[in-house]
């Protein structure tokens, strides 16, 4: 597993433990520059938001993943966490309806990482 690949899947088991709903990761590495991976996932209140945010950002440093760049913490409603090879956006889910990121970034090409073993 890639270096990359392997991050998506510690944000990815992350926000799984703390109960995320319909955890998305879309590779967009063959269509974007930005990053690798995009992980997209909601809570069902902003008390959820933070803390799968939080987790996220605990899970990565402990691997020894340093955040480049964090957005919108404080309203609650969408968060942006930047590792430079990897973002991970958790939404509340009103705002994930709305901004519909799936739908924006669909040549990209989504991944199931529920199963996926860190090698």
């Amino acid at each position: 597993m890639n270096d990359s690949k392997l991050m998506a899947k510690i944000a990815y088991d992350a926000l799984d433990e703390k109960k995320a709903e319909d955890i998305r990761v879309i590779d967009i590495s063959g269509i974007s520059i930005v990053a690798d991976y995009f992980i997209i996932a909601n809570g069902h209140s902003e008390n959820q938001v933070h803390a799968l945010v939080d987790h996220v950002q605990e899970q990565l440093y402990k691997a020894g993943y340093e955040m480049k760049q964090m957005e919108g913490y404080r309203q609650g409603n969408w968060v942006l966490l930047d590792f430079h090879d990897i973002i991970v956006h958790v939404f509340d889910k009103e705002n994930r309806l709305f901004y519909d990121l799936e739908r924006i970034w669909r040549d990209g090409t989504e991944i199931d990482l529920s199963d996926a073993d860190a090698e």
